[in-house]
């Protein structure tokens, strides 16, 4: 019975992972973008801010670029670390490294110093791209370093025959994005033309077209820019770049989609979320929103399907190592009582398996583990064969020769109609604000402090859809090491998302009957105020008595103090716009979300809050 239920099993898999084949002709990003370029000459293909580049100004400057990168010996197999703000420039830097036949390597300008060093070392990227300010960010780089915002293309007398040369085949790099690892450094997942190409075309999850206009909300480095910008890119459709301060900010995020008329855009599940809180009418004018990156509470999913349904609202899902999206879902309802939102079915060309501890699949309904195989799927981990290999089994249900297998870690299931439904992650791996992190690699890094002799770092949920990092540790015997001083050791060495947003220190940590750390036992966080280097001081005014309340509210605490820092007592940029928000009903003001990182006490927030206060009033009776 259970040979037969396995033979059922896998023609069933095989017949849904058979409706999602399509065409295997692949060809290089740089080339796809050739044939769109001569067809949409001057037609707006990158707008940010008020700058602006036509398909024939962004092929003419990447391509200048190509060449400078190909004298300086960039080709197949060489990497280009590209680092800048969301930009056009940015946009140029990536498309003219493609043109040179190297792969690019995205850096997020705010990563510590040490993280992006480690990266363009890892990388040996001997070429860096990035902005004038950004420079002194690199003052000990090794290699070359071009400046695009200072350098000028002179296309004059200069021979463009040489573009036309192949550069780099559908198999070559086109580039390597890290992610967190847990052995205490980031890794590079490099990922080939081919995985590109499907993830943008020829697809059956959408089908972009030159009147699309695509924003690009994610930060370059995030996998899902991917498919924001070559998704708009080869598709003839215009990218409209996005600033950070307004991606994160509700009313004016909604203001740029309808100025630019933005009808295709991705977010991240947790950024999905507080917009479904904030402002779900938002979204009314999409033709297709995808979201994803971690498990969705359903109710926001209903409420954007009742008060700003887009045409096509997509719950997306797939890890960086299957090229930004693997399996996708159209959502047009969510049951009451519905707990979970499928992921859905495989992409073009992408096959998906449920499988037990021995490969096998599993029957329909019961959990397994998750691998993916198919033309999505990057070439491995740079430079580390060992954890490649770990990670990208052999396709035991493939014929091609050298197919694969990418093990996910995480843990599903295959409904009866053939869709699947994330059950969460099969080790300690998690996301934070639809960030991967490995807890491992914090560890790691907390654990070099010369004061902690053991540390452990857990995810807790602060609501429905929302985790932050808590790190338990030992001090070593007669030395003592504050919170605030932990954070800062962390902060110069990881992204602000991999910070825990809470510190608490043990005599011990508790271990299981193996000698391991037991998780599970560690103790619950005291949530009337977290451990702080600031004395305690009521609030005095009105003000900051509403703030502090704000605070309180938005961070799941009892007390806050108007000395406390917003940041230190677990808040980041999502919860900052929350308090925002309150902000704007309370006093009528409105605070940008880059003063709001200026202020470093509640204190400091009340007077900005004040200052606003009295200049609305002024402008107010000045108008009577």
């Amino acid at each position: 019975v259970a040979a037969l239920a396995d033979v059922n099993t896998k023609a069933v898999v095989s017949e849904w992972n058979d409706e999602a084949q399509g065409a295997r002709e692949f060809r290089c990003v740089h080339e796809e973008f050739a044939e769109v370029a001569r067809r949409m000459g001057d037609r707006t293909a990158v707008v940010c801010g008020e700058r602006t580049l036509s398909y024939a100004e962004l092929d003419q400057r990447s391509g200048w670029l190509a060449r400078q990168l190909r004298r300086l010996g960039v080709g197949p197999g060489t990497h280009v670390g590209v680092c800048m703000e969301r930009s056009a420039e940015m946009v140029v830097g990536m498309l003219g490294v493609l043109k040179a036949g190297g792969a690019y390597v995205p850096l997020d300008p705010s990563y510590p110093q040490e993280r992006l060093a480690f990266m363009l070392d890892d990388a040996q990227a001997h070429v860096l791209l990035t902005h004038s300010n950004l420079a002194e960010k690199f003052n000990d780089y090794w290699g070359y370093t071009i400046r695009l915002d200072a350098e000028q293309a002179d296309e004059e007398g200069v021979d463009t025959a040489e573009d036309g040369v192949p550069t780099a085949g559908a198999e070559n790099l086109a580039y390597v994005i890290y992610t967190s690892g847990s052995t205490g450094q980031p890794k590079g997942v490099a990922v080939s033309h081919r995985a590109i190409h499907n993830l943008v075309r020829d697809t059956n999850y959408v089908t972009l077209e030159e009147s699309d206009v695509v924003a690009q909300v994610s930060n370059s480095s995030f996998d899902a820019a991917t498919f924001e910008i070559w998704g708009a890119l080869l598709s003839g459709a215009r990218l409209v770049i996005i600033e950070k301060d307004v991606a994160l900010a509700p009313h004016a995020l909604a203001a740029q989609l309808e100025a630019h008329g933005v009808t295709v855009m991705f977010m991240t599940t947790a950024l999905f979320n507080h917009m479904a809180r904030e402002l779900p009418a938002a979204f009314r004018g999409l033709r297709h929103l995808l979201f994803g990156g971690e498990a969705v509470e359903p109710k926001w999913v209903r409420e954007v399907l009742e008060k700003g349904r887009p045409k096509r609202l997509l719950h997306v899902y797939g890890p960086t190592e299957t090229t930004t999206f693997a399996i996708w879902q159209l959502v047009t309802s969510v049951d009451q009582e519905a707990h979970l939102v499928p992921i859905g079915r495989p992409l073009t060309n992408v096959q998906i398996y449920l499988l037990d501890e021995h490969l096998r699949p599993v029957p329909i309904g019961v959990p397994g583990g998750l691998y993916i195989g198919g033309c999505g799927l990057a070439r491995g981990y740079l430079d580390r064969p060992a954890l490649t290999a770990e990670r990208f089994i052999p396709d035991p249900f493939s014929s091609e020769p050298g197919a694969r297998l990418y093990q996910t870690g995480d843990l599903a299931r295959f409904l009866p109609d053939g869709s699947v439904e994330f059950l969460g992650r099969s080790d300690q791996q998690v996301k934070i604000r639809g960030f991967r992190v490995e807890p491992g690699e914090v560890e790691a890094l907390l654990s070099a402090h010369p004061s902690v002799a053991q540390a452990a770092v857990v995810a807790r949920e602060d609501g429905p859809g929302e985790r932050s990092l808590v790190a338990y540790f030992v001090a070593k015997e007669e030395q003592t090491c504050g919170a605030g001083e932990l954070r800062r050791h962390l902060a110069g060495r990881l992204p602000i998302y991999m910070v825990p947003s809470a510190f608490v220190q043990l005599d011990e940590l508790p271990l299981n009957a193996n000698g391991k750390v037991d998780r599970r036992a560690l103790p619950a966080l005291d949530e009337s105020r977290p451990e702080s280097e600031t004395k305690f001081v009521a609030p005095r005014s009105t003000v900051e008595r509403r703030l502090a309340g704000f605070y309180a509210e938005v961070l799941g605490l009892q007390t806050v103090g108007v000395e406390d820092d917003f940041f230190e007592l677990g808040g980041h940029s999502l919860r900052a716009m929350q308090v925002i928000s309150r902000v704007r009903d309370c006093f009528n003001v409105e605070l940008p979300l880059s003063q709001f990182f200026e202020t470093a006490t509640l204190a400091d927030l009340a007077r900005r809050v004040e200052l606003l206060t009295a200049r609305t009033s002024s402008a107010g009776a000045g108008n009577l």
